[in-house]
């Protein structure tokens, strides 16, 4: 029988005999389910369609019979046009030289089955080694060429049966090869040994090295451990030391830095005074360069002060919180028990002078609980809450509580499967330089993180990150660009791309993680723009988009608590219409 494609396009990997002697156009499929009759009345009418001949005369037809049998027979430069377009071509990827003898061969398949007293041949030429799903191709063929239904499984078994037995017909001709080169002495057998050797050294698990220990997971595995025992008292009074101690760091900066602000403006408002006298705009330009650098010299010098502090404090509490934790397996030899015995009298209260005292307000809220869902309904709480978006960073310190009550429930599910966030709507610049991004950063140095790496290297990263990905998509963008200028068009995407190069786009947001903040543990910083703030909002609007994807993350990383501005802004303000 013989079997052939339509078009070259349609069907890229079609089967066809490549010895076909007729040709006829392919009937129209009306599905193998509808019975065999049909199937079976088109072939035995095909003979004269010369689409399927008895096995018995295939080879014994004459050219007159076969003129005869089929007057529509197109000229033999059409059937070989078609032959050739019917050729399977499936092409390994790569291939090894000793390979090349044996494999890439075509094989005809042949199978045969009866229609009525009729004797059909089926032959496909298939190139091996075969890539393609046998199930596939098998289904392709009943489609293409409406073979009857009461053949599908005996087809698909013998096309199945014929590829794998033929594929192990290569393997054993390209194994005997291989025996062959090494006997011959074409590969080196000491280079051969060591290959397998390494590979089956790298591929097993009795072989594989095992994973070095990492000091983060070690030291979250025993803070873990100690947090929920009698010890966490003590963990929290030690970090609270160290708070107060940062904190009166930054009140002797700020301090010092009002200073020089104050002497720098009454040294400004002389030289106005003398401007156009004895001075010039020269002389003022000149007195505010110097400002500048003095003021630019005394934050460095405190911000690298702030940095080491924050260094050596935390790899202090890092190292004392694993001696404590090996302290407490053996109290008998235990050379800290005076010092894990800080009683909450003894917490450090002396910076409340200072005026870095954060005073409550009275809050307003109110609770809900909402039911989401048709048929699986999820329950979830609500809260409204008239507050700063900053309030749940802060840390609060007060003689009637101190700091414990705020913060041992976000120490106690720092490593847990619930976890708090919080949603800062910020620009399209990853930095900490102005308005919200300036204060969330001030609030995190109050206090030293001894979990994760500061807000400013987290930032570092999430640069690299977004200017990464921005040169992967440039250089799509680019690709389409040109492509779309053969077209026409697509000038005005690719100067937005290169313009917004190094910024993130709205909707889109970045994570940073934290220890140190009082009331969360995970801080999405979501871009928006100016349509937030207009409220024109929509479904559709960038702002919505990403909010969508934060809650996203939320329920694939265990954030069961999220904390976001209301109406997607930080500060409500009257709009008179």
């Amino acid at each position: 029988m013989q079997v052939t494609r339509p078009t070259a396009s349609s069907c890229p990997s079609s089967p066809s005999a490549p010895d076909a002697m007729n040709y006829s156009p392919r009937r129209p499929h009306h599905g193998p389910l509808q019975g065999w009759k049909p199937a079976a009345r088109r072939l035995l009418s095909a003979a004269a369609a010369a689409v399927a001949i008895p096995a018995q005369n295939r080879t014994q037809s004459s050219p007159s019979r076969r003129q005869s049998s089929n007057p529509r027979r197109p000229s033999p430069r059409a059937r070989m046009r078609a032959e050739k377009r019917a050729s399977i071509e499936i092409l390994p990827k790569k291939m090894k030289k000793n390979r090349e003898r044996f494999c890439n061969r075509e094989r005809e398949f042949v199978y045969e089955f009866k229609v009525g007293n009729q004797c059909l041949e089926l032959r496909v030429p298939l190139r091996f080694p075969v890539q393609e799903n046998a199930s596939h191709l098998h289904g392709r063929l009943l489609l293409l060429h409406d073979l009857p239904c009461f053949i599908e499984k005996d087809l698909k078994e013998a096309l199945s049966q014929f590829i794998e037995e033929e594929s192990l017909k290569d393997y054993d001709r390209d194994a005997e090869a291989a025996l062959e080169a090494v006997k011959s002495g074409e590969v080196d057998l000491h280079q051969l040994a060591s290959t397998w050797a390494r590979a089956y050294a790298e591929t097993t698990l009795e072989h594989a090295r095992p994973e070095e220990p990492s000091w983060d997971e070690d030291f979250a595995d025993v803070y873990h451990d100690l947090i929920h025992s009698p010890a966490s008292e003590t963990l929290l009074n030690l970090e609270h030391n160290y708070f107060v101690s940062i904190s009166e760091l930054i009140g002797e900066r700020d301090v010092e830095l009002k200073k020089l602000r104050e002497r720098q403006g009454i040294e400004m408002e002389k030289v106005m005074q003398e401007l156009g006298k004895s001075l010039t705009d020269q002389d003022v330009n000149s007195l505010a360069a110097q400002h500048f650098e003095s003021q630019q010299d005394l934050e460095n010098k405190w911000s690298n002060e702030l940095k080491q502090s924050t260094a050596i404090q935390k790899q202090e509490y890092q190292e004392w919180v694993m001696k404590l934790h090996q302290d407490l397996k053996n109290p008998q030899n235990s050379s800290l028990s005076e010092e894990i015995k800080v009683q909450p009298s003894q917490l450090r209260e002396s910076a409340e002078a200072n005026g870095r005292i954060y005073e409550e307000q009275r809050k307003l809220e109110e609770s809900f609980t909402i039911h989401l869902g048709a048929q699986l309904k999820t329950m979830h709480n609500l809260r409204l809450l008239r507050a700063d978006m900053l309030d749940f960073c802060k840390h609060k310190r007060s003689h009637r509580s101190g700091v414990k009550l705020h913060r041992l429930q976000t120490a106690l599910s720092l490593y847990s499967t619930s976890l708090c966030g919080l949603v800062l709507l910020v620009d399209n610049r990853i930095n900490s330089y102005s308005g919200i991004k300036r204060d969330f950063a001030t609030v995190c140095q109050e206090c030293t993180d001894f979990h994760f790496p500061r807000i400013e290297d987290q930032l570092e990263v999430v640069q690299q990150v977004v200017l990464y990905a921005r040169t992967q998509r440039r250089s799509k963008l680019k690709e389409s660009h040109d492509s779309g200028n053969r077209d026409g068009g697509s000038d005005d995407k690719t100067k937005n791309a290169d313009r917004n190069y190094l910024n993130i786009l709205p909707g889109e947001f970045y994570i940073t993680r934290h220890s140190n903040l009082s009331e969360i543990h995970v801080a999405f910083h979501l871009c928006v723009d100016d349509n937030v703030k207009s409220g024109n909002i929509t479904a559709r609007d960038p702002a919505i988009m990403g909010l969508r994807n934060i809650l996203k993350v939320c329920c694939t990383h265990d954030i069961t608590t999220i904390s976001i501005p209301l109406l997607l802004v930080h500060d409500m303000s009257e709009v008179s219409r």
